[in-house]
């Protein structure tokens, strides 16, 4: 069993990650990293809307799994590492993922803080959490939220059934989108145009 399956539910199809992908912002020319990628469900279905995608995985018997379900996709890097230990693109890219729940502070924390952060991160989340990362006077704002609320805009596109995961969830899920600020786009192109 891997380290952290307790903490992760997978998509049960690429029809339904589709369907997700559907409600973000990738585009044809985009670069998208997969985080938790598992044997690739999300993977398959970013890999039909976007120029290129990075699968991290970790764990060595999925990877062999996923090498072989991506294996006919020429649009598709797999990396065997932790997330949280891989070098970030330098290029523009975005971010879609299932990620493990007890890793999503730090990815979050990781992906917000890098030297070339990610233009959007889409994220699968239990619901807690991610209100926790609105900044709202509804409620709570936790100060990971507000640290985000700097440079991403941030919203819950979507609730999730439980039954679109294997295991389904014992809580409720969302899609998370955090798109980054313009000027915080413009910012960075200018840094890198004199470069």
């Amino acid at each position: 069993m891997r380290k952290y399956q307790l903490s992760q539910h997978f998509l049960r199809s690429p029809r339904l990650a589709l369907f997700l992908i559907g409600h973000s912002n990738i585009k044809k020319r985009d670069t998208v990293i997969d985080i938790g990628a598992g044997s690739g469900v999300i993977t398959t279905a970013l890999a039909k809307r976007c120029r290129q995608v990075i699968a991290v995985e970790p764990d060595a018997e999925t990877v062999a799994r996923l090498r072989q379900n991506v294996s006919k996709l020429h649009n598709v890097t797999v990396l065997q590492k932790d997330f949280l230990a891989i070098t970030l693109p330098d290029g523009p890219y975005k971010v879609f993922a299932n990620p493990p729940f007890h890793l999503s502070s730090d990815i979050l924390r990781k992906l917000d803080q890098a030297t070339n952060p990610p233009e959007a991160i889409y994220l699968i989340l239990q619901k807690q959490f991610a209100l926790k990362l609105l900044n709202s006077d509804r409620h709570y704002t936790s100060q990971l939220g507000k640290q985000l609320f700097v440079h991403y805009a941030p919203r819950i596109r979507l609730p999730l059934r439980p039954e679109y995961f294997t295991p389904p969830p014992a809580v409720p899920t969302v899609l998370l989108e955090l798109k980054r600020r313009d000027d915080d786009i413009m910012k960075a192109n200018e840094t890198s145009s004199k470069v």
